[in-house]
């Protein structure tokens, strides 16, 4: 693998958003739009609750990790989309480019843009509502880690289902977030889950991030266990997406697939 190859990515990337606002604005606008509302529920909360509880960073401090982890995936499907939009895949692949080196450019692409979103939300939480990251402690860093990791597996393997199934599928790609949100005890304990939803949860990293997240929150001790677990299955995901995206691709270019990508296809 050369990094001067996956490099080329990024920077096509780059001069994508250099060229056109509107590819820039929904990096930072829906953020911010999240951090506001969700920002405002919790000062009303805290000022209609007589326990005295701040609910500042258990709700607006899960809902910034949890946009974290949104950006780093469509992160990664956006810049994929960028080439599926400009039927690009023969021009990128007729070149010595390896699959390896293009996942590694998306990846690269997708920290770069969630950074971005990171920063508005870390701006917008600390200075106008309050939100102090001291509270979560040492494990905010690996926390992150887990969930930057999650992202990333899953938009490999929703890059992979659209080159598969065209175009078209990205409407079924949009929604895995707000799916899979409920699984993973984004907003409650896991405990209040139906025993079904509790056995699933534990394959989602995310959930240990966030029981972790309160367990902190309420005066405990997070698990560094737990958030290890989450950390062990996140990179098992990857691997597993990489897989799978290698073996879309080979059968995309098998059967001719990737020739005749069209914005109907979806077989």
């Amino acid at each position: 693998m050369k990094i001067q190859r996956t490099g080329a990515i990024v920077l096509r990337q780059y001069y994508l958003l250099r060229g056109s606002p509107a590819r820039v604005l929904p990096l930072f606008a829906w953020v911010a739009i999240d951090m506001v509302l969700w920002g405002f529920i919790t000062k009303y909360l805290n000022s209609v609750s007589a326990s005295g509880f701040n609910f500042v960073p258990t709700l607006l401090g899960a809902v910034l990790l949890w946009d974290f982890f949104i950006r780093v995936m469509q992160g990664v499907t956006m810049a994929f989309l960028e080439d599926v939009w400009s039927r690009n895949f023969l021009n990128v692949f007729a070149t010595p480019l390896s699959i390896s080196e293009y996942v590694s450019g998306l990846v690269l692409s997708s920290i770069g843009t969630s950074a971005i979103g990171m920063l508005v939300m870390l701006v917008l939480a600390t200075a106008v509502f309050g939100l102090s990251f001291f509270a979560y402690g040492a494990m905010l860093v690996p926390s992150l880690l887990v969930l930057f990791l999650f992202g990333i597996a899953l938009g490999i393997t929703a890059s992979a289902v659209m080159l598969r199934l065209g175009p078209a599928s990205e409407w079924f790609i949009w929604p895995i977030p707000a799916l899979l949100s409920p699984f993973a005890g984004v907003f409650y304990p896991l405990s209040t889950l139906p025993r079904w939803m509790q056995y699933l949860s534990r394959l989602l990293p995310p959930s240990y991030v966030f029981e972790s997240m309160r367990r902190t929150i309420l005066g405990g001790v997070a698990s560094p266990s737990a958030l290890a677990l989450g950390g062990t299955l996140a990179v098992a995901d990857i691997l597993l997406a990489c897989w799978f995206f290698v073996y879309i691709y080979r059968h995309a270019v098998k059967t001719g697939l990737i020739a005749r990508y069209s914005a109907e296809s979806l077989s």
